[in-house]
Order: C-alpha cells, then sequence, then structure tokens
C-alpha cells in the first residue's frame, strides 16, 4: 500500500485537481493508495477571517463564505459531468451552510474560541476531499472517502492537539481491516477528542495524518506531492543557484524542516521514521521530476553539508549576572517559566562560566516570554543577582545540516570564516552533539547575503558571484568595463567567478542592477539612471547589504576618496585607482589600514603607484617577508618619461605636453603631473609602504615649471608655455651638452623623499627608459647593490584598467 497527500497548491485549481487526478488514477493500476488532502490553497485562510470577522461582529464573514462556496462550485462544474454533479454540490452547500451558522453564533457571542476555530477551519480539508473522491468515483475508479476525525484521537488542545498513538492506530488498522476499495481519500489536518469534538493538527497537519496513516498500515512509501520537486540545498527565493537535493536522510531532514525548509514538517517524519518508511517529495506539477527521498541510509553527495536553511521572525532572550555562576536549577528554573506560557525554545547557548544564558524563540512569544521570566526572576533581579533581561529582535537563525559533518573537522571554521568576511555579525551560536547541525543567530537583514555565502562556500559547483560597485566612468573606467566583459567566460571557467556589476556611478548618476548591469549597453543604462551624488551612491551600497562586495574607484575625486571607511567599516573591499587617500594625511591614511585589518576588509590601491605594475605588491611581500628597505628610485611618471622622451628642442615643448594629454598619459589639467604632485603622492605611498611615517609636506620637490605656468586656466598654461619655451629648450640642451637624457626622479633614503629633474648618464639604470615607462629600484637589506627591478609601462588607460582588475580579483574574499 502507498500513501499520497497533495497539499494546497495542488488542490488549488481545477487544473491542479486534473493533475492530482492523474498521478492518483496512473498509481491505482499498480497497488492499493490512500490518498490525503489538504484544504484549496487560501481556503484555511478563508476560514479563519471569517471566525475573526464574525467574533468582531462584522457580517462581512458572509461573503467569504460565499467565495468559498464559489471556489469549489467552479472547481465541480468544470470537472465533473453534469449528471453527476448534484449530490455533490448539495453536498459543498450543506457544507457551507454548517460554516456559516458556526459563525453566527460566534457573531452572536462577539467570541471565537480555538475550539470553535478549529471546527471551522475542518471544513477546508472536508471540503476537498469529498470533492476529489466524488471526481474519482464520476471516472468509474474504486473509490472510498473516509473521515479523518473517525480515525485519529488526540487530546484536547485545539490548534496543535497531541496525538493519542495506540488509539489512532486501532483505528486505522480496524478500519483498514474491512475497507475493499482500491482507494481511499481522506482529509488530512482534522482530527476529534475522546468527546468526538473536532481539532486539528497544527502546521503541516495533513502531512502528519498522512505520515500516521502509512505508520499504521505500514506502507511501503509516503509520497508528500507540492508545488516544488523536492527540498533544496537552500532557499531557492534567497539563492538562485540552490538545487534540488535527490536523497536526504531523516534526520537531515527534520533539521532542515525545523528551521525553515517548509516543503515537509518535522513532525512528519517520526512516525514513518520509526517504521523506516521511505518518504518522496514529489511536484504534481512535473511529476517526472525525481523529487527528494527520504531515508534511514543515504550515500554521500560529495559535500559534507546536505542543506542550508533559515528562520526569521526569532528574538533572544538573554540573562546574565553573577548570581547565575554555581547555581543548581537556575536552567530549569527559566525554561519552566518559557514552558509555563507554551513558549518553544528553538535554540539554546550557554556560556561556559555558567555567568549568562540566552535563548532563541519565535517573534510572537517574545511579550509573554518576557514577561514570565521578569515575573520569575523578580527577586534575583530587584537584588542584582540578576541584570535585567535582554531582549533582541528583527533576528533569524541559518544553519548547517548534514550527517557527514560529524566526520569533517574544519565545518564551524568554514562557516564562521566566511560569514565573518562578509561582514555577517553572529549573535549565538549552538551545535548539537550529534554534530549534524551548526545555527547561528544573526540579524535578519543578513539572511539573504549569509544564507549565499554559506552556499558558495560548501556547494562548490556554484560559481561564486562577486559584486562590483564602480565609482567613475572616464578612460579608465570604460576601459575596466571592457576588460570585465571580455573575460566573463575566462572567469568562469577557469576561477568559478561571476563579477556582477551591480552599481555604478558617474559625478551625475547612478544605476544599480544585483543581476549584473549588461556591459554591453552600461552607457546607455547610466544615462537613464537616477541622478545622485556619491553619498547617496554608498548609502545604497550599504543598504544593499549583497555578499562579496567591492567597491572600485577609479576616479581622481578627493570626495569619494572620503567615503573608504564607510565601506571597510561594512566589511566591504576598497580598490582604489585613486591616489587621494593613500597620500591623504598619514593619520587617515593608518586609519584606513587599521579598518581593512580590523573588518577583514581589503584595501587595495596597486595602481597608485606605476599603473598595472606589480609595484606595491613587490613592496608588499619584501615587507611581509622581513626585508627592509633602505632606499627607493625611481620614474614614476609615465607623462613626465614621455614628454621628456618625446622632446628635443625642435617642437615646442606645450607640443609634446598636448600629444601626452591626447594619448591619455596625463591627467585632465596636465599640471598634475608636470607639477611633480603627482610623483610626490607616489614615493609618499611607497615610503609609507616601507613603514616610514611620511607627510607629503615633508617631500622637497625640484620644480622645473615656473611658476608663471601654474596660473590661470588649462588653455593659459598651455599659452604660458609656449612663453617659456626658451626655459625648456635649456633644459633640454643643459642635459644633451653632459651626454644626459631629462628624467623626473623620486627618492627616498634616511627618513627623506625627494623629487625633481635630473640629468642621467647613459651607465644609468634610468637612461634607456622610453616612452611611458615606469622603473622603479628597490634597495633593501636583501638587495643592498644590485637592486630590485620593476619596469614597464606606467602609464595609459589599459594598463591602469588592467591593473585595477588585477586588485578586483585580489580583493574577492577567500
Amino acid at each position: 500500500m502507498q500513501v499520497l497527500k497533495f497539499g494546497g497548491t495542488s488542490m488549488g485549481s481545477p487544473a491542479a485537481i486534473k493533475q492530482v487526478m492523474d498521478i492518483v488514477t496512473g498509481k491505482m493500476q499498480e497497488q492499493q493508495l490512500v490518498v490525503i488532502v489538504s484544504a484549496m490553497s487560501g481556503t484555511t485562510d478563508l476560514l479563519l477571517q471569517c471566525s475573526e470577522l464574525a467574533a468582531k461582529g462584522d457580517d462581512t464573514f458572509r461573503d467569504h463564505i460565499r467565495e468559498i462556496e464559489a471556489r469549489h462550485f467552479a472547481v465541480i462544474r468544470q470537472l465533473m459531468p453534469v449528471q453527476n454533479q448534484g449530490s455533490v454540490l448539495s453536498e459543498v452547500k450543506k457544507y457551507c451552510n454548517e460554516i456559516e451558522d458556526i459563525c453566527n453564533g460566534i457573531f452572536l457571542l462577539n467570541e471565537s474560541s480555538p475550539r470553535s476555530r478549529d471546527k471551522i477551519m475542518s471544513y477546508g480539508e472536508l471540503l476537498s476531499s469529498r470533492i476529489l473522491s466524488s471526481l474519482l468515483i464520476a471516472s468509474q475508479a474504486d473509490v472510498a472517502w473516509k473521515d479523518a476525525r473517525e480515525l485519529v484521537c488526540t487530546d484536547s488542545g485545539f490548534g496543535n492537539a497531541i496525538v493519542n498513538f495506540e488509539k489512532t492506530q486501532s483505528s486505522i488498522l480496524s478500519f483498514f481491516r474491512s475497507n475493499t476499495s482500491r482507494l481511499v481519500v481522506m482529509p488530512g489536518f482534522i482530527a476529534r477528542n475522546d468527546s468526538n469534538i473536532t481539532t486539528t493538527l497544527g502546521r503541516g497537519g495533513s502531512d502528519y495524518t498522512a505520515a500516521i496513516v502509512a505508520a499504521a498500515v505500514d506502507a511501503s512509501v509516503l509520497e508528500i506531492w507540492t508545488d516544488v520537486s523536492g527540498m533544496m540545498t537552500a532557499d531557492p527565493r534567497l539563492v538562485f543557484n540552490a538545487r534540488i537535493i535527490a536523497h536526504i536522510s531523516y534526520q537531515e531532514a527534520m533539521e532542515l524542516s525545523h528551521f525553515g525548509a517548509k516543503v515537509i514538517y518535522p513532525p512528519t517524519i517520526q512516525p514513518v521514521m520509526k517504521k523506516n518508511i521511505p518518504v518522496w517529495i514529489k511536484n504534481t506539477f512535473a511529476k517526472d521530476d525525481y523529487g527528494t527521498l527520504i531515508e534511514n541510509e543515504v550515500k554521500k553527495n560529495g559535500s559534507s553539508i546536505r542543506g542550508i536553511s533559515s528562520m526569521n521572525r526569532i528574538t533572544l532572550l538573554s540573562l546574565e549576572g553573577g548570581g547565575m555562576v554555581g547555581i543548581p536549577g537556575f536552567s530549569k528554573k527559566l525554561f519552566e517559566a518559557l514552558a509555563g506560557e507554551s513558549v518553544n525554545v528553538i535554540l539554546i547557548t550557554q556560556s561556559s562560566s555558567e555567568h549568562s544564558i540566552c535563548v532563541a524563540i519565535e517573534d510572537k512569544d517574545a511579550e509573554k516570554a518576557a514577561a514570565s521570566i521578569n515575573r520569575v526572576f523578580q527577586y534575583e533581579m530587584e537584588t542584582g543577582k540578576v541584570d535585567p533581561l535582554v531582549i533582541e529582535k528583527d533576528l533569524s537563525i541559518s544553519a548547517l545540516v548534514g550527517d557527514n559533518m560529524k566526520s569533517h573537522t574544519g565545518i564551524a571554521g568554514k562557516m564562521f570564516g566566511v560569514l565573518g568576511r562578509n561582514g555577517v555579525n553572529i549573535r549565538a551560536i549552538a551545535q548539537g552533539s550529534s554534530e549534524r547541525n551548526i545555527s547561528a543567530v544573526i540579524a535578519t537583514k543578513d539572511v539573504r547575503k549569509a544564507v549565499n555565502v554559506l552556499h558558495e562556500e560548501f556547494f562548490e559547483s556554484t560559481d561564486k558571484v562577486i559584486h562590483l560597485f564602480v565609482a567613475g566612468t572616464g578612460n579608465v573606467g570604460k576601459r575596466l568595463f571592457n576588460q570585465l566583459k571580455n573575460q566573463t567566460q575566462f572567469l568562469r571557467q577557469h576561477m568559478r567567478l561571476q563579477v556582477k556589476i551591480a552599481g555604478i556611478c558617474n559625478s551625475r548618476q547612478m544605476v544599480f542592477n544585483e543581476s549584473g548591469i549588461d556591459l554591453a549597453h552600461w552607457e546607455d543604462i547610466l544615462q537613464k539612471g537616477e541622478k545622485a551624488g556619491i553619498q547617496d551612491f554608498i548609502t545604497r551600497i550599504i543598504d544593499k547589504n549583497l555578499r562579496n562586495s567591492v567597491f572600485t574607484d577609479v576616479t581622481a575625486n578627493d570626495t569619494v576618496a572620503a567615503v573608504y571607511d564607510q565601506l571597510l567599516k561594512k566589511n566591504i573591499g576598497v580598490v582604489a585607482c585613486n591616489k587621494v587617500a593613500a597620500s591623504s594625511a598619514f593619520s587617515n591614511y593608518k586609519r584606513l589600514k587599521e579598518l581593512s585589518r580590523e573588518y577583514n576588509a581589503p584595501f587595495l590601491f596597486e595602481t597608485n603607484v606605476g599603473a598595472g605594475l606589480p609595484v606595491i605588491g613587490t613592496l608588499n611581500d619584501l615587507m611581509r617577508s622581513g626585508d627592509k628597505v633602505n632606499k627607493i628610485e625611481a620614474v614614476l611618471s609615465g607623462t613626465l618619461n614621455f614628454v621628456f622622451n618625446n622632446y628635443d628642442g625642435k617642437k615646442d615643448f606645450s607640443t609634446v605636453v598636448k600629444q601626452a594629454q591626447e594619448e591619455g598619459y596625463t591627467e585632465p589639467d596636465p599640471r598634475l603631473d608636470l607639477s611633480g604632485a603627482d610623483v610626490m603622492r607616489k614615493i609618499l605611498i611607497l615610503a609609507r609602504e616601507a613603514g616610514v611615517q611620511l607627510e607629503m609636506e615633508e617631500i622637497a620637490c625640484h620644480a622645473f615649471l615656473p611658476d608663471s605656468c601654474m596660473e590661470g586656466s588649462v588653455e593659459d598654461f598651455y599659452a604660458e608655455m609656449k612663453n617659456k619655451e626658451e626655459h625648456f629648450r635649456s633644459l633640454y640642451e643643459n642635459a644633451a651638452a653632459e651626454n644626459c637624457k631629462l628624467k623626473f626622479v623620486a627618492s627616498y633614503e634616511n627618513g627623506k623623499a625627494e623629487v625633481g629633474l635630473r640629468h642621467i648618464p647613459p651607465q644609468s639604470d634610468f637612461y634607456h627608459l622610453y616612452g611611458k615607462d615606469n622603473i622603479v629600484l628597490f634597495y633593501t637589506e636583501r638587495y643592498p647593490d644590485q637592486p630590485l627591478v620593476i619596469k614597464g609601462a606606467g602609464a595609459g588607460a589599459e594598463v591602469t584598467a588592467s591593473g585595477v582588475f588585477a586588485d578586483i580579483l585580489r580583493a574577492i574574499p577567500s
């Protein structure tokens, strides 16, 4: 014998019920069946509303009853032959009249009791089961309808009655011994007490009815037919890549269902687990899908984790105080206070010092639980032995579940590590001695992020998703977007990464898309975006609270650099092409570095020096491995190197500078490059990364631009350079006379730094430096005479963008 249970959505419409009939008639050919059904979807809620409205003296409850009647009439008229409709329509009308009679009584009394609510709610399953059995009879099936209240006996705990298994099993066996029908249809959810008064089995009651019947008759299998194709590795509403769990153990299924997996409810599993009866979760609307098979012994799935679950609307109650330490019975007193108010405790954790204990309960129970605890511990609180009760709301529980966790070390470490790297603060932790479940209480606002990062960490077949937010859409920004677009397939195939551009902003507008902005049309999309400033952009990033978030600054704006601290404090990595932050006051530089360490959020700025060259990374490696930097000499401006490599006195200096600007080697105002200010920033950053406390004002700058060139607009600058051509020519000619080249050199030694134009002889490492190349020489304890040399293109939007791209990949949480 098989037991099949169909849920509310499976019974929710004429089309769905037709699917149910097809499934049932097909299986009837194989063996005897018991079919247990829930109410049509939405019916139970309507019935409860009838009760509530009637209790308030609101006669619109009759409108809901008419709606219930109409929905059930529609099923009959659409699916049943006309000649068979009369008796079934009369049965439905009779039930609806009974509902109205009960509601009229409630209306007159202005009172609805748990007992009357159970009676009213019972009609949902009575209606659906009667209609299904009549439809099957009309199709010539051998069907008997049986009222579950005649079989399932409970106590008088209305709303969530406790089953008397001895009486119930006896009644079920007695009925099926005498039953000769091939198919029995029964309503789920409803039962009776010893006085034959209707009770209900609570949430998931129809599943529970099916499990009770399956266990009593020793069914070969219990099939739960619903609107999804089985239990999933995570809630698909939260995790896009969640997948079906094909096989799962009873214990794993109970753990997942306890913490929010609503496909099946914990009580359902208990009766069938004792009899070792498999439970098969199937999809009514995709009946050929395998679904989820719940058994005692399950093959390993290649992962120590079977699934991830979450439960919202949690309140944490915490008691602490010196008066708790070493006092026997304290926990007993707490749990008795909660049990006295019928408060279910979901999670418990206590410090080993016995100084504190906290419990997680449902939000709906928080008020009465707090009142009971305060009343029971009033004396201890008044005498200072126990601190006032701490109540924390807006919390959720995320849980890892898997039988194989107990044989694998490091699961908890991975869990807490990945949550920590993504800024998810854990308020309480619990793990059973079975090691089948690790639960963490977190803020509800972090649930989506937490479940997604856990899913990525423990189900490796899915790609890691990076949410990238970019400020700046100039030359470097455009090249970066193009490189990201071109590397999409490579990143997925070779690194299992999806880099989604979740937000873009420029100085005027911003746009967001959690699924990723289309990089083929980002300019059009941004043009249609909302008007906003950088603070609006940052606030939205923080509010979105997406996992694996990285912020990238490809501007040169000091306002953008001023927001890094806000992001780092939220565990959002910062990649800065912008040199402002790293070259700001040392106190700010140090603070950002400390925030990066404190919140485990990368703060990377490789492109601040040498564009795409690995200058800062190499310096960091030297320092981390214990080397000491004694001296740095460098040509750090690709712009100035380009200018002096191309200026030979034959064409105006201003013409060469203009060429450099047109080829994208200079800032919008070339004076930032030619004044040496940009080089000062770079040597400052290198000195700081080498461990030196240095300020910009302490760097000596031997400028070559006449003061008059620094005045006025950019146009004025070019005009004044023409006027000073003789000055620039003399600089060149003086160097040429010594068989030297002009190079703008930055140096650091013995705590001092300077920048300026130098005559470079042929034997120097700087002499053969062409185009826009940069070169950096590190003289260290390990490289005292022959320096460590880094050389290559040090300017240009393409190489700078590639350096930013590399930093983005380095910023990804491991």
